[in-house]
């Protein structure tokens, strides 16, 4: 078997070919750009150089990954898409000096020869538009807040406040119309229609997150258990203890979507205090000597879970429901 790691930029990426083999080797190595044409090129210079099956990994950086990845998947190539951060540990472990998009290339072909991630199923084109309008949504609120912060600091010139004003008149009609456009891509769908009526079934989930996290979150085919769910959302717990001495305070790991983090974290206060699941659970915590932030990160744990849950089993929420 072969393993070939990608290192992506903007217009071009870093390729590097290993034989899975235990003996050292020099990788083969090639630079494409990173277009359509690229893509072919890559096909062709695989052919000619890997003999066996061939398990390509990159890194899940920005969007530069997407088109490549999925032009792969659609030529029945195995490719996975690993966290950077795993990438980045891999590479300390391995006491590597250089930091090169070549090096980098020949450490993610390495990764992929020792750990053999999962592969990567790219998301439905419904999945993916959605997730570009919830983006272009939340970059829109953000804008208007800052304009909106720059207002309530107190602004002495009355020609940049009648500037920002407009401003925020302009965004909040954007906002509106992006809210529209969200709301109409998932009528048009029958599956996203569907997912959203599962999601907002639970306690604590509305419309807008139910939108975000059907943007944010993969198929939960990509998905065995509630735990893989977790980590890739990087709400899973993380220890910290060495020897008889060192006992750090457990809190989570946060190496995982941020975006899915942030919309899961006003719900999660809600349902804390209504979803009777989410509830029992941050009640027990906090009645065990644990602070609050800790029982809120186990509260949305818990409801991430219950989100998989629904999805997976096509069931509606039930608030009596407990697992055997």
């Amino acid at each position: 078997m072969f393993f070939i790691g990608i290192d992506l930029a903007k217009s071009k990426f870093d390729v590097a070919l290993i034989a899975d083999s235990a003996e050292p080797q020099k990788p083969k190595q090639r630079v494409f750009q990173n277009n359509i044409s690229g893509f072919a090129k890559l096909l062709t210079w695989m052919d000619r150089r890997a003999t066996d099956e061939v398990h390509v990994c990159m890194e899940a950086t920005g969007t530069y990954f997407e088109d490549l990845a999925t032009f792969l998947v659609s030529h029945n190539i195995k490719v996975s898409v690993v966290n950077p951060s795993c990438i980045a540990a891999y590479a300390r472990s391995c006491s590597l000096r250089n930091k090169t998009d070549a090096a980098d290339a020949c450490v993610i072909a390495d990764y992929a020869r020792a750990k053999h991630p999962s592969s990567w199923t790219p998301p439905s084109p419904a999945s993916k538009e959605l997730r570009e309008l919830i983006r272009r949504l939340s970059a829109l609120e953000q804008s208007r807040q800052d304009e909106q912060n720059r207002l309530s600091a107190g602004v002495s010139s009355a020609v940049v406040r009648r500037s920002i004003k407009k401003s925020i008149l302009f965004l909040e009609k954007q906002i509106k119309l992006l809210q529209e456009l969200i709301r109409q891509h998932i009528d048009s769908d029958p599956g996203l229609r569907e997912d959203l009526e599962l999601l907002v079934s639970i306690v604590g989930i509305g419309e807008k997150t139910a939108a975000t996290i059907l943007g944010e979150l993969p198929d939960h085919s990509n998905f065995q258990s509630a735990k893989q769910v977790s980590a890739f959302a990087g709400i899973c717990p993380r220890q910290y203890q060495s020897g008889s001495s060192v006992r750090g305070r457990t809190h989570m790991c946060k190496i995982g979507n941020s975006r899915l983090r942030r919309a899961l974290y006003f719900p999660a206060m809600v349902a804390a205090q209504h979803n009777p699941i989410v509830k029992d659970l941050y009640e027990r915590l906090i009645a065990a000597g644990k602070n609050k932030k800790c029982a809120l990160g186990a509260a949305m744990r818990k409801l991430l879970h219950i989100i998989f849950g629904v999805l997976r089993t096509r069931r509606a929420f039930d608030p009596c429901f407990r697992a055997a």
